[in-house]
């Protein structure tokens, strides 16, 4: 259980993020339910949260910008005297082929996905740093670990959420943090929805597991790496993607 603890998940407003935060709330733990889009999103989150009997606030933040993030941490630090759980899900996708891509869709994947992750770990490490205590789980993607075309950007943002989750567990591991990555495969999701019934029968025909995931999969994931259980686990990334990457 997560009683007690203070939680933050960026992008917890829909989708893996929503589904973690109600799971980690199920769980005992104060959720804040960080968004950067829509407002509605994460008041329902944080509505059926409450509803269930849970804790949870939100917080509007760009995470790719330094400053707010840094602003963001302290905030929780302030209001809530402590933050043990960090879940850096917030992630965005601008897809097409790499001829096509223009520089700015690049910057702002790798903005969001990887240097937004790099600044909730920057600054979520100094609290936990003096707590001697703390659990990092970083999103990334099955297409960090095996690439796909018309995503270049967005894979290596992935990718790069992995070898930052491994220099970040070296690095904060003496002080009793761990840093773990969740690399979801195809998940069914809001994304996920609009896509034509012939497109997701050749993914599923690509999964040994002949299935779509769902968001619990990968929040029950996240559960196991926060609790006491995974205590011994860092630097590792744990991929839910049905079998789709054996590497």
């Amino acid at each position: 259980m997560l009683t007690g603890k203070i939680a933050l998940i960026t992008g917890a407003g829909r989708g893996i993020g929503r589904e973690i935060a109600k799971t980690l709330a199920a769980q005992g733990a104060m959720v804040v339910i960080n968004y950067n889009g829509s407002e509605a999103a994460a008041r329902a989150a944080e509505k059926e949260i409450i509803d269930a009997g849970g804790q949870a606030c939100i917080y509007q933040c760009n995470v790719a910008d330094h400053d707010a993030v840094k602003a963001m941490i302290t905030w929780i630090v302030k209001t809530y005297k402590r933050l043990d759980i960090l879940v850096n899900n917030a992630g965005i996708t601008k897809d097409t082929l790499m001829m096509a891509m223009s520089e700015s869709d690049f910057d702002a994947v790798i903005s969001t996905n990887l240097k937004g992750t790099f600044n909730c770990i920057k600054h979520a490490a100094r609290p936990m740093l003096k707590q001697r205590s703390g659990r990092i789980v970083n999103i990334s993607s099955v297409v960090g670990r095996a690439g796909n075309a018309g995503q270049a950007n967005y894979a290596a943002s992935k990718a790069g959420v992995i070898g930052l989750t491994m220099s970040a567990a070296k690095e904060l591991g003496s002080r009793g943090i761990t840093v773990n990555a969740v690399a979801p495969g195809f998940i069914e999701t809001e994304m996920t929805d609009v896509l034509s019934e012939d497109v997701k029968a050749a993914l599923i025909q690509a999964i040994p597991l002949q299935a779509l995931g769902n968001t619990k999969d990968v929040a029950n994931a996240v559960a196991f790496l926060v609790s006491d259980e995974a205590r011994y686990i860092t630097g590792q990334t744990l991929s839910v993607d049905g079998g789709m990457y054996m590497g």
